[in-house]
């Protein structure tokens, strides 16, 4: 009888160390359970209406309602962490004015700890800070959230508008007793009148009991060094909180293909958020780690969204266990649990290993392909058309060449072609790009490259490579239907970097290496 209670105390002690029971679902030892919702929010039918304070909050209201609602479903899966996106709670396309009666008052101080649902007294204007508190509160759960937010200034601080108030696009943090833990500014305004950006580029991190550091930056941020590069970089950031109002661009800056390829490029997960608006091309949400992918893109039907997704901890030296401990890497996929049913419009991506080889090419048919112009990303790109059913294709503008070693592994009669552009951008925003695509074309003619393209049926092998200046490059890989894929190999090889992949999970619309040189923007 000794011996069994001792064999039962032993199997219910490992039970214990190994697994953590969260909202009545079993979460493994280094794991955390997150959740972001995209959001399809109810908009001001004029947002550049003057209305009074009232208003504005029942307008709001009516999206909290939302929120609270889908707080509730996350933490009844398991959730402890939900992520909702940019302007979800007021909207957009204000003015300065018309967006005033929208703001909550946010001090940006640190060293002031208030819970807004315990302790709504302590401020006047804080009516939305007040209702998500209450959320995080009663449900558990850390919850980040958009709003905007006013803050007084003097006319002594040299950068106090006119008006006397800052007016930013503000990220707001709550833990799961309601403690109002982290506040961030969004830098990187995308043609944002109603906004301010902060005086100096805030470095926001927060604590979790189950993940460890979070950093957040927001939307249009993510093209830039500061602050999400430099945050990433300088605090050894791995994992990232990411509220977006995106608009959709093809080829090579679709929501989803540039969130993964930022988790991939910097080793980390991202929590990223997205609007629903699909008559303005914005959509695009998902849970990204370096290895996988839980996504949502749909441009064709209307409602929010809730993913919910177990992931992995990623703790400062994961890149170097995952290369060295081969039993991880074979049995990663296995690790993952996804709580929300997949289908055509929640993809479900992983890669497998990350060792390289990558060839130079040698002189052949490249020398014979035609180069033409085509405009892309509204950037004049230089391309020559991937005409033969396999081969080795070069191309190259300024400084930058791009290689391509490739077989179609079904053949189709589609057009593809290999672009470069090394250069400033500077349409909806000013920044130097140097990217190396290999895109299908929108028809059969060499103008129709670079044009938006969602369908694709063929079925690529290829290496590609360039010789970048620039050590910030983001793969992507974008397959038909916006769905993603990763690369087999990716890596610096002789001062090339490279990607590879044989035969994509689906037809391949886009592979490219998008890197951004930041010193010369």
């Amino acid at each position: 009888m000794a011996c069994i209670m001792m064999e039962l105390w032993w199997k219910l002690s490992v039970c214990f160390f190994c697994y953590q029971v969260v909202s009545g679902r079993v979460k493994r030892e280094g794991h955390y359970v997150a959740a972001v919702y995209e959001h399809q929010s109810i908009l001001s039918p004029n947002p550049t209406a003057l209305v009074d304070r009232q208003s504005a909050l029942e307008l709001m209201g009516r999206n909290l309602d939302i929120y609270e609602q889908q707080v509730a479903a996350a933490a009844g899966q398991g959730a402890q962490i939900i992520v909702f996106p940019e302007d979800g709670i007021h909207g957009f396309n204000f003015t300065r004015r018309s967006i005033y009666p929208y703001l909550d008052l946010v001090l940006h101080l640190h060293s002031v700890k208030w819970n807004p649902c315990r302790e709504p007294y302590l401020f006047n204007d804080t009516e939305v800070l007040q209702r998500l508190s209450c959320m995080a509160l009663k449900n558990k759960i850390f919850l980040v959230a958009n709003l905007g937010t006013k803050q007084p200034c003097e006319h002594i601080d040299p950068h106090c508008p006119s008006d006397g108030r800052y007016q930013f696009n503000t990220n707001v943090v709550f833990n799961d007793y309601g403690m109002l833990v982290a506040t961030y500014r969004k830098s990187n305004l995308y043609f944002e009148y109603a906004f301010d950006a902060p005086p100096e580029a805030d470095y926001i991190l927060f604590d979790t009991p189950f993940a460890g550091k979070f950093g957040m930056f927001t939307c249009f941020d993510i093209l830039f060094f500061e602050p999400a590069v430099n945050l990433v970089r300088q605090y050894n950031v791995k994992q990232v909180v990411y509220p977006t109002a995106w608009m959709n661009q093809l080829p090579l800056l679709s929501a989803v293909e540039f969130q993964q390829a930022f988790a991939t490029a910097f080793n980390i997960n991202i929590l990223a958020a997205n609007i629903h608006h699909p008559t303005l091309g914005m959509t695009g949400s998902g849970i990204y780690t370096p290895l996988k992918s839980f996504i949502y893109h749909n441009m064709e039907s209307y409602g929010g969204k809730l993913i919910v997704a177990e992931i992995p901890v990623i703790t400062p030296d994961y890149k170097t266990n995952l290369e060295s401990n081969k039993i991880f890497r074979e049995n990663l996929y296995h690790s993952y649990t996804m709580f929300t049913s997949t289908s055509m419009d929640d993809q479900v991506c992983y890669k497998e290993g990350q060792e390289a080889l990558c060839r130079v090419s040698e002189k052949g048919n490249e020398e014979s392909s035609p180069i033409f112009y085509a405009e892309m990303m509204y950037d004049n790109f230089t391309f020559v058309p991937v005409q033969e059913n396999k081969g080795e294709l070069k191309v190259c503008a300024n400084t930058l060449c791009c290689y391509l070693n490739y077989q179609r592994a079904v053949l189709t009669d589609e057009l593809y072609a290999l672009g470069v552009f090394d250069g400033l951008h500077t349409v909806h925003g000013t920044y130097y790009v140097q990217a190396c695509a290999l895109v299908k074309c929108g028809g059969l003619c060499f103008s129709t490259c670079g044009q938006e393209v969602t369908d694709a049926t063929a079925l690529i092998d290829f290496q590609l490579w360039a010789n970048m200046s620039t050590p910030y490059i983001f793969p992507l890989l974008l397959t038909s239907g916006i769905t993603l894929d990763f690369a087999d190999h990716m890596g610096w090889k002789n001062n090339h970097y490279f990607i590879s992949k044989n035969r994509t999970s689906s037809g391949l619309l886009t592979a490219a290496l998008y890197g951004r040189w930041y010193e010369k923007d």
